[in-house]
């Protein structure tokens, strides 16, 4: 259980709005809440990923090493631009 502290002002917007939807204060917080956490979890790229991630098991082939490949790429180039500056 949790508890939440409210200006007046809050408060007061609060017992608006939860009298024009015609429910209770705690039903509309609750409510509120639901859509705040779910639209900010619904940028959350490893929530919507927890189904798929881990599922699949690819054993590592030449996508691990392609880092390794990539860093040797970039420094043969760097030498190769070294020496045509020379």
């Amino acid at each position: 259980m949790k508890s939440v502290r409210l200006d007046r002002d809050l408060e007061a917007q609060l017992k608006r709005a939860a009298r024009m939807e015609g429910v209770s204060e705690s039903n509309f917080i609750r409510a509120a809440i639901a859509h705040r956490a779910e639209s900010t979890l619904r940028n959350d790229l490893e929530a919507r990923l927890s189904g798929i991630i881990g599922s699949v098991h690819a054993g590592g082939g030449q996508a691990a090493r392609a880092h390794d490949r990539y860093r040797e790429l970039l420094t043969e180039r760097h030498r190769t631009a070294k020496k045509s500056r020379r």
